[in-house]
């Protein structure tokens, strides 16, 4: 009785087997392989299974567990790096906490694809265009559920501005919906071009079998008229979506006064550090800065013509965040060694630093800045989390211990002077939140800072997976970002969503950026 029900779940091979095309298709567009283009179609064989089984909503609804279930084991695999090599978890049962994992997440594109079989039986392939829909809304209730949405069908975009511009109209969630829509358009082309392979068969039969008088003209007409309103409703929208692209507004930089950025990757080893090494490790980073400021030097004596001596530009250099564990205010030693570094060279310094919290006794996830005159000018106080990395959600406080720390949860939106400029900082994880990004903006930021280390997982797809996550804050903010990382990817990247002079990964590396106030206008 029980293996009848579960069979009566259970979909055909044959739409198991779409699901999983499409899952790879999906795997595809994403780091490390980046055929981005193949998201554009990527769905197209799990609509397909979705309809075949409509007639079942439980069936639907294993069908894009199913599909899910891949998908983010195929590109959260990364996932099981750090337990493996750091935790000596045996990889089978990494791997198959991962694929518990995949199986929770996967839940979601079951309930679009639930949805929409709801949606097809009801008003038949018209339901189609409401995908996009029902997709962005599965996206968003991942987010509200699970605290973040990575991976969604959006970040595959990152590299193709065509998409990523949408997000300066409606976040990385437009272009999700962008993404989904050309789904629709790529199901249609191929159901024109299935049923022009129909007609020139049935042509062929009636040419051999029927008189030249009796043979009917040759027609590319869908025999569905719902498909044939579904086309001419597609390539109208389609037409309004590519008019919008190049219709939405860009804002420029004003051109004020510009600073020069040191960025430092390090590429500090994430494990076999003592205190000697580390007191090496700290003065190499110090050093790599101090070579790049003296060619800035060089570079400004040069051509001091243009820019006069005595006026240099005001020069922030950014450290990332790694395993090093600076603590600014418990640590004298290190106080002393890079206020003194900041005077020294009449530099501001902005770095990772585990800050106490006076309210409770914790630390703070912090970034503070140093400035010229060598004492602190800013600390922002990270707000977003790791779950169970940093922080334990507050209803499991006490209940389940923090892996990495049990930071305190910052609670202040502070900017760091850059210059003339404003700076909002993103630590590691935070790049994932819009809303942080967009606080910032709103708050009068010029531009953004990302302080990461994506080291402790290893040289895997996770490293420009988070690089996508950068892309999108810049475009929704219309705000570049200085990616500045341990091991890599260290970027910059326009308010347009280029990445500019990426540094190689897993290598030492210095980038000498500039910037500008913003005229503070708003996507």
């Amino acid at each position: 009785m029980k293996l009848a029900a579960i069979g009566r779940i259970i979909p055909s091979w044959k739409n198991a087997l779409l699901t999983l095309l499409a899952a790879v298709l999906l795997i595809l567009a994403f780091p490390d392989f980046e055929l981005w283009w193949t998201a554009w179609f990527a769905l197209v064989p799990l609509m397909w299974a979705v309809d075949r089984e409509k007639a079942s909503v439980a069936r639907s609804f294993v069908v894009g567990w199913n599909f899910g279930t891949v998908f983010f084991f195929g590109t959260c695999w990364w996932l099981t790096f750090a337990p493996i090599t750091y935790a000596g978890f045996p990889p089978v049962l990494a791997y198959f906490l991962m694929l518990c994992v995949s199986v929770a997440v996967g839940i979601f594109p079951a309930v679009f694809s639930a949805v929409l079989a709801i949606l097809l039986r009801r008003y038949g392939s018209r339901a189609f265009l409401a995908a996009p829909f029902v997709w962005v809304f599965t996206e968003f209730l991942r987010y509200w559920v699970t605290g973040n949405n990575w991976n969604a069908i959006g970040y595959s975009q990152f590299s193709d501005p065509s998409v990523t511009i949408y997000a300066s109209m409606g976040g990385v969630l437009a272009a999700s919906f962008a993404v989904v829509f050309y789904n629709l358009v790529s199901r249609g082309l191929i159901l024109r071009i299935v049923a022009l392979v129909t007609s020139l068969k049935r042509r062929r039969v009636r040419q051999r079998d029927e008189s030249p008088h009796d043979r009917p003209m040759f027609s590319l007409i869908n025999d569905d008229p719902d498909e044939d309103r579904n086309a001419l409703i597609l390539g109208g929208l389609l037409i309004f979506g590519i008019l919008m692209m190049w219709l939405t507004p860009r804002y420029p930089l004003d051109g004020g006064t510009a600073s020069n950025v040191v960025a430092v990757q390090p590429n500090v080893p994430m494990s076999g550090l003592d205190y000697e090494k580390l007191g090496q490790l700290r003065k190499h980073q110090t050093d790599l800065a101090e070579a790049e400021l003296k060619s800035i030097e060089e570079v400004r004596r040069t051509f001091s013509t243009a820019v006069p001596a005595g006026q240099p530009r005001p020069t922030v250099v950014i450290l990332p965040e790694s395993p090093m564990d600076f603590m600014y205010e418990g640590d004298r030693n290190f106080q002393s060694f890079i206020n003194d570094f900041a005077r020294r060279n009449n530099v501001s310094v902005l770095f990772n630093s585990a800050e106490p919290d006076k309210t409770n006794g914790k630390y703070f996830n912090s970034a503070v800045m140093v400035g010229p005159a060598g004492s602190e000018v800013a600390e922002y106080d990270k707000i977003y989390l790791l779950p169970f990395g940093e922080a334990v959600p507050p209803i499991l406080e006490g209940i389940l211990p923090g892996f990495v720390g049990n930071f305190s949860y910052g609670r202040k939106y502070d900017l760091m002077p850059v210059g003339d400029a404003k700076a909002g900082v993103m630590i590691c994880f935070e790049s994932h939140f819009g809303q942080l990004s967009r606080r910032y903006a709103q708050d009068g930021a010029d531009v953004l800072i990302e302080m990461t280390n994506d080291g402790y997982l290893g040289p895997t797809p996770v490293l420009r997976q988070h690089l996508a996550n950068a892309v999108f804050r810049a475009v929704e903010t219309n705000r570049p970002v200085l990616r500045v990382t341990n091991v890599g990817v260290t970027a910059y990247i326009t308010e347009r969503g280029e990445v500019v002079d990426p540094a190689p990964t897993y290598t030492e590396a210095t980038r000498v950026w500039s910037v500008s106030k913003s005229d503070g206008s708003q996507t």
